[in-house]
């Protein structure tokens, strides 16, 4: 008699659990779309400030947002390897464009 019970309650047991993995993947699925949707889908970020990977820099502006000086700047300058230093050099704001001539610069140094 327990054999007989054994066997029609681990069928059963099979069959919800499979019938309970559907459900709860459906149910996952449904809440990640829901949380999708509710960002926004992914996030992007703004084009005009980034370069696609790969691209030359062509030119260079040391103002405030500047970061790396790119080193078509470090070789027209003489080896002036930080921000700090150009600007101390030829002023905020001084565009640098490779094959053109430096400006001038700011004050004496």
């Amino acid at each position: 008699m327990e054999d007989v019970v054994r066997d029609a309650l681990s069928k059963s047991v099979k069959r919800i659990a499979a019938d309970l993995e559907k459900r709860v993947a459906r149910l996952a699925e449904k809440e990640l779309a829901r949380r999708r949707a509710a960002h926004g889908g992914p996030r992007s970020r703004p084009s005009s400030r980034r370069r696609p990977r790969g691209q030359e820099i062509t030119r260079w502006v040391a103002d405030r947002r500047a970061r790396r000086v790119p080193t078509f700047v470090i070789e027209m300058t003489g080896g002036l390897d930080t921000k700090k230093k150009i600007i101390a050099k030829y002023g905020e704001n001084a565009a640098f464009e490779k094959g053109k001539g430096l400006p001038k610069p700011a004050r004496a140094a």
